[in-house]
This record gives C-alpha cells, structure tokens and sequence, in this order.
C-alpha cells in the first residue's frame, strides 16, 4: 500500500453499499469504544468478588482504561500523519479486540489491569479517526449525516452501557463484557480495510518529539490518575494526590511550552489559533462537564439515597438516549440550513431548563415523575453535539482533520473525566452539609419532631434504634438537597455558555474537503 502521491486527485466519495457498510463498520467500532468507557462499571462489584480483591482495587479497571485512552487521544494526528489514517484505525480497532479478548481471559486483577491498560492505548485514536474516516468518505453535501451518525453513536453508547454491562454480568458473567468486543471489531476492521485501504492518506516520516512525548505521558497519566481517584483519598489532604497533582500541573505547562516552539511537535497546539476551533472545544469541554456531571450523579443519587437497583437506575436514565437517537439523522441532514450557534444555543437552553426541573425533585418522586425531563433533554443532545463538531472543524484542511478530532476528543473526555471527580466530591461535600443543617431542627424540643418519635414509638424499635431511623431519614434528605445544588449549579453553566458559543464565526462549513497535504 503506497501513500497518495502530491500530485494525486483527491479520491472520490463513497456512494451506495460500500457508504452504508463503512457507516456501519464504523459506527458499530465507535459504538463499541465508547460503550467499555462505561460497561464495565456495574460489572466492578462481580469482577472485584471473582478476582478476589477489593471494590476499591476492582475500580483500577475503570480508571487503568481511561488513563491509556486519555494519553493517546491526542497523539492520534501525530500517528495518523505517520502511518496513515486507514491503517492506524484499522491496527487500533484490532488491537482493542486483542486486549479485549486478554480481559475477558484474565484471571488475577494485576492481568486484568495491564490488559485494560493496553486496550485503552489500542483505542486512543479510535474515535477520532472514526469520524475522519467517514468525513472524507461521505459526499460534501452529505456531511452532516456522517457527523450525524457519529455523534449518535458516541451519545447513546454511554447510555446504553450500564444497561447492557449489568444484564451481561447477572445473566452470563463479567469476561462477557468483553467478549462480545470481538465479532463487531474483526467485522468492523475488515470491511474497512477492504473498503478503504487503497483510500490511504500521505504519510510523513518525521522525528519522534520524544521531550514532547515524555511530557505528555507523564503530565495527562499523572492528571487522569489523581482525578480517577482524588475522591477516594480525600483530594488535597492526601500526599499522593497532591504530588500528583504537581506533577500533572508542571508536566502540562512545559508542554504547551515545548510543543508551541517544537519543529515537529507531537500534538498541534498551532489549532487554537483557529477561533472556530478554540471556540467550540472550549463549548464541547464545559457543555460536557455539565451534562457528564448530570449523568453521573443521576443514577448515583438513585442508587445510594432511593434504594433504586443498578438496572431501574439505568432505566430511568436510559430515555434521554430516545430523542437524541431519533433527531440525530434529522438535524444532521438539515445542518446546513440552520445558523449552527442556534442551533447549539438551544440545546444549551433545554439543558438549562432540565437541569433546573431536577433541581426541584424531593426524595418522594416517582419513577414517571423522574423519566420526563430525561425524556425532553434528549432533545438537546442532537443539537449540541452535532453542530460543535461541525463548528470547531470548520474552515480546517482534511490534513488536519484527524489532530482536530483526536484533540477535541481529547478535551471531551477530559471534561467527562474532570465532571465526574468535581460533581460527585460537591454531591457529598453538600450532603454533610445538608445533614448538619437538618439535623439542628431535629431536637426533642421541636413540636414536629416529637411527633415524630411519637409516631415511631408504636413500632418495634429500641430508643438508639428509632433515632438511626430518624438520621437516615435526615441522611437522605440532605443527599436529595446535596444532588439539587448540582443540578442548579449545572443548569447556571449551561446558560453561561450560551454567550461563549457566539464568539465562533460563520461560515460553518464542514473542513476535509481536500485530502492529504
């Protein structure tokens, strides 16, 4: 397979079986990625019992993934320039169904670890050269039903994970979460490599920037662990996640610093000078720390404080995927007829006024009660995604198209990653908070109380007894009130946003129109 010489024609978009089977294959190769971001979580508990170790250990299987994935995301124009797009997303596709199948085989957690590790690695470049790959392979006036398709995929994946991932465990066992990686992998790898690998873009034989390597590594791995687990050690107040912290923070600014003034720099800061690009990463990042954080303290809430189990907590999460799943081809196909910024500015809007919907629920709301405004947010997600992926690509040459995405992704999952560490330490630093509070009206002199106690009396409790009762009550009444702070404050965010996104500057075609440079 050569590299497409300089003075070759662009090659031609895809058109009929061969476009819906790469749409497919792809989609089905992002679907997968995304979905072991979030399968594998309900599964810690059956993994961490079968392996022998602790819950706390079992959770290294989450964050030893992340940490890898994290690293590699943006490196994935560097190694796309290197090998070329078509074989760096087929060899990365293969190599997550490897380590996939070395999950599902592992029998102690050290194995386990080191084979999420690599399969984290393996997929770094996956979904950003997901979405290069169909962008280049789709007509231009296409485009925004590839971005589409994309974003669909990458939205209802995490949806739909623990879902999937608890009926898997309860119903077969854990390696199966694995297992099922590896029929729509070697499906996906190999009709793309048959569709595309004579599609393959230029590549370029340039010098490792290894200072910039090292930097990298170091400063994201570091960055990635402390926010994986700075909750369980209590952030600032353990050392561990203070010299972290150091590290990360020292390791990140030389970066900038090296890769700005590098003749061959590892990843292409040179993009933020693009205001599109800055403009619409910034809107990506924050719009996903508000709605990962929703996401994560949703079910969380209805686990510990409602008594809900891992499947209806799931269930009452899952409606927000409806919408986005139905509008998706929808909005993609009519991308051009709309003024992208109002587009996402109503998504912003929707996200606001649902936020704030949950802000107002008490510990005594019903299933339907809560499924609703699950339901109607779905009907931001297609006009949030879709439309800053095609802002912050606009106006950029196909050459660039994959550090983009691989950048983009990169401060998407950053975003996830830093929403998830910031909104669960809030919930329970609010909890505390809220249960202190509560607990100063709960005195035998308060008319209310002692009614209460009296009520208690007539049941079968001791004294101590009645009054554990009675500081559950309070515990999860101060949770309720803890996990409405959240929601308020992300609702706020969302409004915020609305002004930064209008910074961005039309037209807003979609880049990519010429291949390889």
């Amino acid at each position: 397979m050569a590299a497409t010489p300089d003075n070759a024609a662009p090659p031609k978009p895809l058109h009929g079986a061969p476009l819906v089977l790469l749409t497919i294959a792809v989609a089905f190769s992002t679907f997968m990625e995304v979905l072991d971001m979030t399968i594998v979580n309900v599964a810690v508990p059956h993994i961490s019992g079968s392996l022998g170790v602790s819950a706390s250990e079992g959770t290294w299987t989450i964050s030893s993934y992340s940490l890898a994935s994290a690293i590699m995301q943006p490196l994935t124009g560097f190694v796309a320039r290197r090998f070329g797009e078509v074989r760096t997303f087929v060899t990365s596709v293969m190599l997550f169904v490897v380590f996939s199948m070395l999950c599902g085989l592992a029998t102690s957690m050290p194995m386990l670890v080191f084979a999420r590790l690599m399969q984290g690695a393996g997929s770094g470049p996956m979904v950003a050269l997901s979405l290069t790959l169909l962008l280049s392979s789709y007509p231009k006036e296409r485009q925004g039903i590839a971005l589409a398709l994309w974003a669909m995929t990458v939205v209802v994946a995490p949806i739909f994970g623990p879902i999937l991932g608890g009926w898997i465990t309860d119903n077969l066992s854990w390696p199966w979460i694995f297992y099922i990686n590896l029929p729509i992998g070697i499906l996906a790898a190999i009709i793309t490599w048959i569709l595309l690998h004579k599609r393959e873009t230029r590549t370029f034989k340039t010098p490792i920037d290894v200072v910039g390597l090292v930097l990298l590594v170091a400063g994201v791995g570091c960055l990635q662990f402390m926010l994986d687990n700075g909750n369980d050690h209590d952030w600032f107040n353990s050392t561990l996640i203070l010299v972290l912290g150091i590290i990360a923070l020292v390791c990140l600014t030389f970066l900038v610093v090296w890769e700005i003034h590098a003749k061959h720099p590892v990843i292409d800061l040179t993009l933020f000078k693009k205001r599109n690009f800055t403009v619409g990463v910034i809107s990506l990042s924050l719009g996903m720390f508000a709605f990962f954080g929703i996401n994560v303290v949703f079910p969380l809430w209805l686990q510990t404080t409602l008594g809900y189990t891992a499947t209806w907590a799931g269930m009452a999460s899952a409606p927000v995927g409806v919408l986005a799943f139905l509008l998706s081809p929808l909005i993609g196909r009519n991308l051009q007829k709309f003024d992208l910024r109002m587009l996402v500015s109503f998504a912003f809007i929707v996200f606001a006024i649902t936020s704030y919907w949950f802000s107002t629920f008490d510990s005594g709301a019903s299933f339907a009660t809560l499924v609703v405004p699950r339901f109607v947010m779905g009907l931001a997600i297609p006009c949030f995604f879709i439309p800053l992926n095609q802002i912050y690509l606009s106006g950029l040459p196909a050459s660039e198209i994959a550090s983009a995405s691989g950048l983009s992704n990169f401060f998407r999952t950053l975003g996830s990653s830093v929403s998830t560490a910031v909104t669960v330490t809030l919930w329970q630093h609010r909890g505390i908070y809220h249960h202190a509070t509560l607990t100063e009206y709960v005195n035998q002199g308060d008319p209310a109380t002692g009614q209460y106690i009296q009520q208690l009396s007539h049941l079968p409790l001791s004294a101590s007894q009645r009054l554990g009762y009675i500081d559950q009550i309070v515990n999860r009444e101060g949770l309720t009130l803890a996990v409405n702070d959240v929601f308020y404050l992300c609702a706020i965010l969302f409004v915020l946003l609305i002004p930064v996104l209008w910074f961005s500057r039309p037209p807003f075609g979609t880049g990519g129109g010429v291949r390889g440079h």
